[in-house]
This record gives C-alpha cells, structure tokens and sequence, in this order.
C-alpha cells in the first residue's frame, strides 16, 4: 500500500489543500484547448471574451458535484453509471469517451511536436512519440502520491499564458467592455464557436478525472474513508473540495480567457482570422508580438502537454476499468491493473499513431470539442440526477444551490447545442 502522509488540515498549506481540482482545472486548458479559444479568439475577437466568465460558475458546480460523487461513494463515474443505469448508457457514454480522449491525445502530442520543433528545431514527428512514452512513464512508473505532486507543479506552466498578455499591447478598457456588453450573434458559425468552447471548457474527461482522483486521493490517505462510511470526515473534505475547485476552475478560466484575449489582440486585430493549430497561433505571434511571446507561448503547449496527455489517458482508463470491474487505479502497480494500464498504453500509442496517418487530429481537433459539447449533455444530466438520490449520496446529497448550478450548467449545455443544429444548414 502506498504511503502518503499529510499535515493535519488545520495546518495544511494553501498548497496543500490544492489538489484534483487545481490538476483538472488547469488539464483543461490544455494543446487541443489552445488551438480550440486560438481559433475562436482570432476567428471572433472580442465577441468571444465573455464565454470564459460565464463557464466559470457552470466549471464550479459540475467539477463540483463531480468531486463530491466521488468522495461519498468511493468510486469513479462509471461506476456509479454502472450500479445504478443500464448497461447500453454506460457503454455508450464510456465509447464516445475513450474515441474523443484519444482524438485529442493526438493532437495534444502532435501539438506539443510543433511546437518543441518551432522553439529548438528537428523532427516534430519524433518529439511526438517522445512525449508519447513520457506520458506513459510517468503513469506506469512513477508512484501515485510522486505523481500527484508532480501533475500539481506542470499546472504553474499555465502561468506563461498570463505573463504573454503582458508582452503585448492590449486596449483594456475595450476589453472589458467588450467581455461585459458582447456583439452576439445567431449566425451557424458563431453558435458552432460557443460549443466547441463550451465543449473544451466543460468537457467530459474532466466529470471522470476529478471524481476518479477524489477517489485516489482518499486511498492513498491513511485513514481516509469513502463520507458515506466516515461522515465524521465530511466536513474538512467537503470544505477542501470547495477550495480546490474554485481555485482549479477559477485559474483555467482565467488562462482560457488570455489564451483568447491574446488571440484577439494580436491576431483577429491584425486581419489574421484563420487559425488551425496551437502551434501556428504561437508562429503568427512572432511578427506581431516579438520572440518573447512567441517562445512563452510555444514553451507552454510543451509543459500543459505534458500535463494533459496523462490525464486524457488517464480519465478515459479509469471510465472503461470501472465498466468492467477491473481493478482501477494509478496507486496499483502495472502488474495489478493490467486492464487499466492496458487502456491507458492503447489511448496512447493510439494518440502518438494517429499523428502518422492520413487522418489530420488537427482538423478533427474542433469538431471532437463540439462532440464533447453534445455528449456532455447526457452525461451532465446522469450526474445529476446521482447527486440528489439518497441510495447514492446517503446523507450527502448535494445543496439546493449546487442542485441550481448543475442543472443551469447543464442547460446551458442543452441550449447551444440545440441552437447550433437549428440554424446549421449543413
């Protein structure tokens, strides 16, 4: 059994008490997420702005609720799914998972490739199956409660983001009016803009990552228990969830906000409104803001790359183990989670792979955020409809005002998908 010890929580670092909520925050703005608010920022300039401040409520409350299934029943999403639904949900949600998951394993790693070759140079194409092995070697390998601290410290990567805002010449007075007072629109490709943000931003793996590592967390823990067996241990876990996820979904808004903002400003201004990849948003900032922001955007694809890869992997390991009853876990060693482990290596290698065929994962990279955006529908309503059942939550069902978020969230969901397909003309 692996160790892990703490301090005790009333002398727990405000460090300390970051942890599945701070890691799936910021996985969240990951390489495929950069190209994804790149593309809007410079398709759409300031029109855009406002979606990062109104996901980041809906970011609470569902990454909430999530957390909290996890901590109260001891196990992931799927298994819950699986307990109480019928089997034809879970598959289907668990296959529609595992296929966006690895789409966007592939252009993370074939991203991270571009963009270590536009910064020292040489073969993309290996740098990819390098980050490839990297990623499973730090899962295989390396102990949980090492892995955890790690995937904590690659979130400060996010930071560059931020600092490029500052290197360029931005209109903040404009800005904030334009993120207050947003130029909407009703046309096709704006609404297929929102989802694939909306997509991005509050997507599936994410619901499976967090719920999954609140069960980590709690084995790893001496003494920890499941709240629906240990109550008493409620109230400092459910406080410390409510930190780390304001926290988590507060910083990946923040960062997904200036990925845009610095679209806008540096490219949509500048006429460029065409942009397929995050490593080509990092090349057109060369001219326009200087080498600086260039190499701090380009570094920082590497570094949430390298964030995000496992976590893709990961999530959709733990959704596809819990399925079947495999033992689950990146505490267990390979040998004592074969199934798990298998998944992760295939989402992987098939990630790493797909960067060698025809099929482009750049290109199918916006279009699997918008399935995520349609898929996330059913699987938010499935959630919360476990969250208020008392024969899953016990005495922890959620509150009516985290009831109100999750289902605001969940509309809103419903609703810019259902405008997208209503004004799309094919």
């Amino acid at each position: 059994m692996n160790k892990h010890t703490t301090k005790p929580d009333k002398k727990q670092s405000f460090w300390g008490r970051l942890g599945p909520g701070l890691v799936t925050g910021a996985a969240d703005d990951d390489p495929s997420g950069i190209a994804t608010y790149s593309q809007v920022g410079a398709g759409f300039g300031y029109a855009i702005l406002w979606t990062a401040c109104f996901t980041f409520p809906l970011m609470v409350g569902i990454q909430t609720v999530s957390a909290r299934i996890g901590r109260v029943t001891g196990q992931g999403l799927a298994a819950n799914i699986r307990q109480h639904y019928p089997p034809w949900l879970l598959y289907g949600i668990v296959g529609l998972l595992l296929v966006a998951n690895t789409i966007n394993i592939a252009a993370d790693i074939g991203a991270m490739g571009a963009a270590l070759k536009l910064l020292i140079g040489g073969p993309a194409h290996l740098y990819a199956i390098a980050f490839g092995l990297a990623s499973l070697l730090l899962q295989i390998v390396v102990p949980f409660p090492r892995y955890a601290p790690i995937l904590k410290l690659l979130t400060l990567a996010l930071l560059a983001y931020v600092a490029t805002v500052f290197v360029v010449k931005v209109p903040w007075s404009e800005v904030f009016y334009q993120t207050v007072m947003p130029s909407l629109s009703l046309k096709a490709d704006y609404l297929i803009a929102i989802v694939a943000v909306f997509g991005t931003t509050i997507s599936p793996y994410l619901f499976f990552w967090q719920a999954s590592q609140e069960v980590e967390d709690q084995r790893a823990e001496p003494g920890e228990e499941p709240l629906a067996k240990a109550p008493e241990q409620a109230r400092r876990q459910l406080r410390r969830i409510q930190i780390d996820t304001y926290v988590g979904m507060g910083f990946s808004n923040l960062v997904a906000f200036f990925i845009m903002l610095t679209a806008v400003v540096t490219l949509h201004l500048h006429g460029i409104t065409d942009v397929q990849t995050s490593a080509d948003a990092a090349q057109a900032l060369r001219p326009l803001a200087g080498d600086f922001a260039f190499m701090l955007f380009s570094a920082c694809i590497v570094g949430t790359g390298l964030l995000a890869v496992p976590i893709l992997a990961g999530s959709a390991a733990y959704a596809v183990a819990e399925s079947f009853k495999w033992p689950i876990g990146l505490g267990l060693q390979l040998l004592q989670a074969r199934g798990f482990y298998t998944i992760v290596i295939i989402a992987t290698v098939l990630g790493v792979a797909l960067n060698f065929t025809p099929i482009d994962p750049i290109k199918a990279l916006f279009w699997s955020a918008v399935i995520n955006g349609v898929i996330s529908v059913p699987i938010l309503i499935v959630m919360m409809l476990m969250a208020v059942r008392p024969d899953i939550m016990g005495e922890f069902v959620i509150t009516r005002r985290l009831t109100i978020l999750g289902w605001v969230a969940t509309a809103s969901m419903a609703i810019v998908v259902l405008a997208m397909f209503a004004t799309w003309d094919g």
